[in-house]
């Protein structure tokens, strides 16, 4: 016997006689009903998969991205991600800078690579943004 906090479980052709009943739209076929979960295991999972409120590359790089590009060049730029591929993401606001950037990439990767958690970032991408 189910538990009084739980609803009870019916039959999909119950389901369906329900909805019919109540002049309701049955669920859609295709969908499956999942147990559900705490909210505070939800939230954990959500923390890790976004890396709130713990170290990530991305964050790392920002915080050096002035000493990794120069100060002239880290006022027009920012890092934005770091793709799955390993590459870094970067918006210059203008197309002086994004080439300066393109032209000293090799620099700057082998700077990047030295910062604690970012040796897997294999190449740059630069936009203009």
């Amino acid at each position: 016997m189910p538990s009084p906090s739980e609803p009870p479980h019916f039959s999909r052709s119950a389901e369906e006689l329900i909805a019919a009943l109540r002049r309701l739209p049955s669920e859609p076929g295709r969908q499956r009903r999942r147990p559900t979960r705490d909210a505070a295991s939800l939230v954990e999972d959500l923390m890790v998969k976004y890396q709130i409120g713990r170290p990530s590359a991305e964050q790392t790089i920002r915080d050096h991205w002035t000493e990794l590009v120069g100060a002239a060049n880290a006022s027009y730029s920012h890092a934005v991600q770091i793709d799955p591929r390993g590459r870094l993401a970067v918006i210059a606001s203008h197309s002086v800078v994004r080439n300066e950037l393109f032209l000293h990439r090799q620099t700057i990767l082998e700077r990047i690579r030295q910062l604690p958690g970012c040796g897997h970032v294999r190449s740059l991408l630069l936009r203009t943004g």
